[in-house]
């Protein structure tokens, strides 16, 4: 009788959290008002140079994607003025879980539980009331040498992992990634080969009928970089280069 009792809350349990995470994501592209998305800077690196570009932050410096998000959110018919509000949050002294090199699939599952209880358990003793989705970002001193590691969105949790540079150079870019993770907590897939990096045609370009083809003009947010050839794709410098495309819109439930 115990262990049948047990299994039955446990199963309640698991009941209520599918049900929240469902209502969650289903509420969080209904559209109807608007999203509260933070970012949370974090000094990856431990660099001087990271840590003053921090301590320079303003909530400002993340306008482009509030000011993104409406346009293109106008684009598909939404009239919400403002669909996204972004906020900044305190510095996170804590490094997040590393996934580790060559992850199976159960790693990946193991990380994510992780990586969801850690942005909870660090960013909630500041957060009053929780914002939609947080945004983790792991600001690098900029160096030759530095190759980034790939930023990752959680639609479950609604939490972002974005590894950036430190630099004012650095923040419209900077700004295209946050955009990318945050939109992929909404729903959205990528678009673009992950071995090579370049967009897949034609759901990743954001002017797929364009004649003569290369080169595009913009790049499309889940495609991530502006095809110019083939074999050839290159990083917007900011989010004036860049557009939401159709398939992506249906995905965040911009059309039906």
């Amino acid at each position: 009788m115990f262990k049948a009792i047990r299994i039955a809350v446990l199963l309640l349990i698991l009941v209520f959290v599918s049900l929240s995470t469902w209502l969650t994501q289903a509420r969080s592209t209904d559209w109807n008002g608007s999203l509260w998305v933070k970012v949370y800077p974090i000094n990856a690196d431990g660099s001087v140079e990271s840590q003053e570009y921090i301590q320079s932050l303003d909530v400002d410096d993340f306008s482009a994607i509030e000011t993104f998000i409406a346009k293109e959110a106008e684009k598909y018919g939404r009239t919400l003025r403002r669909p996204v509000r972004m906020e900044l949050g305190d510095e996170i002294r804590e490094q997040p879980p590393v996934v580790g090199e060559n992850p199976n699939t159960l790693d990946i599952m193991l990380w994510s539980i992780q990586m969801r209880w850690w942005a909870s358990s660090v960013a909630g003793p500041q957060d009053n009331p929780d914002p939609d989705a947080r945004v983790f970002v792991r600001y690098h001193a900029p160096k030759d040498f530095v190759v980034l590691e790939n930023s990752v969105g959680l639609q479950k949790g609604m939490v972002g992992l974005v590894n950036a540079y430190a630099g004012r150079r650095h923040s419209g870019s900077n700004n295209v990634v946050i955009t990318h993770e945050f939109l992929h907590t909404l729903g959205a897939t990528d678009k673009y080969n992950p071995a090579t990096g370049i967009p897949e045609f034609p759901l990743g370009f954001s002017e797929p009928e364009r004649n003569p083809r290369f080169p595009q003009r913009f790049a499309e947010i889940m495609g991530g970089r502006i095809p110019v050839a083939d074999n050839d794709a290159v990083i917007p410098t900011s989010l004036k280069y860049v557009t939401i495309g159709a398939a992506t819109a249906q995905e965040i439930r911009l059309t039906d």
